[in-house]
């Protein structure tokens, strides 16, 4: 990008740039850190309550670390990508531990820590503490290589190393205060308002005469899609086990998806419910009934939950604190994923749900 087109766009984000997101005007590194980690893959619409709640509870990196992590989960809950609220989690307690709760100051050592890759250190070392790095993140992939006519799917390791390198040689000589943090900036409101995936807004960008993809009427074949494969699908069974109109959650393993979120106990297709419960849980119940089936897709997989609803009879479970017993409407408040979440509303907290209905009349 010319010394030229970087100024235009410095320029243009001064009347057409985002100026009043919630984490703009601080140069507080956890604040900014909060915010890029959000970010990931994630639409800012989304992101600005989640955000605002999460700054509300634990304000602080040392609030952050003190916090159990279930408080964390409970907080990011809905929000997807669980790994983002545990590596946060993590980090705040290295932190404090490794760091005398100073926030590291440089992209390479904001890097080392957990869940921070290169651009992201580099978007919070340029915000936070005004550094001349480079970000690289999926809306500057798509404005580079329309802007230089890149060809080549970005995730290949040839294509990324040389959207790399456009990226450092268009940074902008940072003699003018906030420089870089306005060019950074820029950058990003661009991608996300202008230079959009699908039917960019050409007419009103800044860059459109310098822009290779734009001058050949090519913008639809930028960034190159990757090849893609059809999702796998995987189906699942989870038992919605009522007692004393409370349901039972089980807390899942650390590693795998929604690792330390709560969740009804699971099973795989074709496993007898009644059975199983009876053996693995110690509970007795009566004869499932089926509840509609819900669909969830993952990055790279689709999930067919089959719900199925279990009237408790007696029970000797022992929990060691993997299991509690919670009513649906209070289970909203747990750290619960999004296709629990759903669950719960269409068979529990909804009027005329079948679930609440059965209940009433067995």
């Amino acid at each position: 990008m010319s010394p030229i087109a970087t100024q235009l766009l410095i320029h243009w984000h001064k009347d057409h740039g985002r100026h009043h997101l919630p984490w703009q005007g601080s140069r507080d590194p956890y604040a900014i850190w909060i915010s890029e980690i959000m970010l990931q893959q994630t639409q800012v619409n989304t992101v600005i309550p989640y955000y605002a709640r999460f700054m509300r509870e634990f304000p602080t990196i040392s609030s952050l670390a003190l916090a159990p992590l279930d408080a964390v989960l409970i907080i990011w809950s809905g929000l997807g990508y669980y790994s983002r609220a545990r590596n946060l989690h993590q980090t705040a307690r290295m932190i404090m531990q490794d760091y005398q709760g100073q926030f590291p100051n440089t992209r390479a050592m904001i890097q080392k820590l957990p869940g921070i890759g290169r651009s992201t250190a580099a978007a919070i070392s340029v915000f936070a503490f005004s550094k001349r790095e480079a970000i690289l993140d999926g809306n500057v992939k798509r404005i580079f290589t329309r802007y230089f006519g890149i060809s080549g799917y970005p995730g290949e390791s040839k294509i990324m190393n040389l959207l790399w390198e456009k990226a450092e040689e268009a940074l902008p000589i940072t003699y003018r205060e906030n420089q870089i943090e306005t060019y950074t900036q820029a950058l990003m409101d661009l991608g996300a308002t202008v230079c959009i995936r699908h039917t960019p807004i050409c007419k009103v960008c800044p860059l459109q005469h310098h822009c290779v993809a734009f001058k050949e009427k090519r913008t639809d074949q930028f960034p190159t899609a990757r090849l893609r494969k059809s999702l796998p699908k995987k189906e699942t069974v989870f038992l919605l086990l009522m007692q004393n109109q409370k349901l039972l959650l089980e807390k899942r393993p650390s590693s795998g998806i929604w690792g330390e979120l709560w969740c009804p106990p699971e099973i795989k297709t074709g496993i007898d419910a009644v059975s199983y419960c009876q053996h693995q849980l110690g509970i007795t119940v009566q004869s499932p009934v089926e509840l509609p089936i819900l669909d969830h897709q993952f990055t790279h997989f689709k999930l067919r939950i089959h719900p199925q609803l279990l009237q408790v009879v007696s029970s000797t479970l022992n929990s060691h604190n993997k299991f509690i017993w919670v009513k649906p409407s209070n289970a909203l408040e747990q750290a619960i994923p999004t296709p629990v979440r759903k669950l719960l509303k269409q068979n529990f907290l909804l009027d005329n749900h079948k679930a609440f209905n059965h209940l009433t009349t067995n």
